[in-house]
């Protein structure tokens, strides 16, 4: 395969977390945030049994050893995320939804300066402060003023949240490198996930049963939750993390775009120079330091 083509991992898989942002969004009045977020990772869980059953169980004490790491990642990373999701998405709109996302990477710089006690350069500090101010932008709809006057809605409050548990999925999983491959752990991630959301799946009201929320959360349970994952992790492999996580910067243009052709939604002004800002600092955020110059050793 051409290198060139190698950029089709991670564009694809862009494009389908995309398209599950319009689908968050799409299910808000439809489907009760608890179901289908417990439905999409069960359809995910059932999917993978046949291929990665067997392997748990071959890795049974293993999977013993990690089980309260494991258990905070499903939490983290499946549960509280897409969860929060969909309850943001009852009153925040599909654009909002991709701008938040797009500030994960830059979370997660964070939340490991403090945790992981990793330094950052100059740069990150710029893109941090560059990225909040795009973010606060957006959130007072243009006007800082009215940000500071009315507060942050319901829905962007909890969008937040979710993308901080995210952040934290990706903290939490360089703190404790599971021993396992990789569709292993993600099996076992969804299994601990599913614990977490059936309480709340088992007192929520039941779903309608129409072709519209089934395709709402097949689309959810296959793309987003198996489809895109793979054309990552392939982007990862053929091209390197860096390289890859560049093409998260497309998500909130993405999803404003398709929010707006496919939803009715209104793109404003404030998204654009907001959501610019975000994807501004995001960039300087992942450049890479450079390196000081050597001092003559006397």
């Amino acid at each position: 395969m051409s290198p060139r083509l190698y950029l089709t991992f991670p564009l694809m898989a862009v494009l389908i977390w995309t398209g599950n942002n319009l689908v968050t969004k799409a299910s808000a009045g439809a489907i009760p945030p608890s179901v289908i977020a417990f439905d999409r990772w069960l359809l995910a869980f059932v999917l993978l049994t046949p291929f990665c059953l067997c392997g748990a169980w071959a890795r049974r004490f293993v999977i013993r050893q990690h089980l309260p790491q494991i258990a905070i990642l499903g939490l983290l990373g499946m549960a509280l995320y897409q969860g929060l999701a969909y309850y943001a998405a009852a009153s925040t709109s599909a654009t909002n939804i991709g701008i938040f996302v797009a500030l994960v990477p830059l979370l997660t710089l964070g939340l490991s300066s403090v945790w992981l006690r990793q330094k950052h350069g100059p740069l990150a500090l710029v893109g941090g402060v560059v990225s909040l101010a795009g973010i606060l932008f957006v959130l007072g709809q243009g006007d800082y003023g009215r940000l500071l006057s009315h507060g942050v809605g319901r829905g962007d409050a909890f969008m937040l949240g979710a993308c901080v548990a995210y952040a934290g999925y990706g903290v939490c999983l360089k703190r404790w490198p599971l021993p396992l491959p990789v569709w292993t752990a993600l099996y076992v991630q969804v299994a601990a996930a599913l614990v977490f959301l059936l309480p709340g799946y088992l007192l929520a009201p039941s779903a309608p049963a129409t072709p519209a929320n089934a395709a709402l959360i097949l689309y959810a349970g296959i793309p987003a939750s198996i489809v895109a994952p793979v054309f990552w992790m392939q982007g990862v492999k053929h091209l390197g993390p860096g390289r890859t996580a560049i093409f998260m910067n497309l998500l909130p243009i993405t999803t404003a775009v398709l929010a707006a052709l496919l939803l009715g939604e209104v793109l404003h002004p404030y998204h654009l120079v907001g959501g610019g800002l975000v994807v501004l600092g995001i960039v300087l955020a992942q450049r890479p330091a450079r390196p000081r110059p050597a001092t003559a050793q006397l």
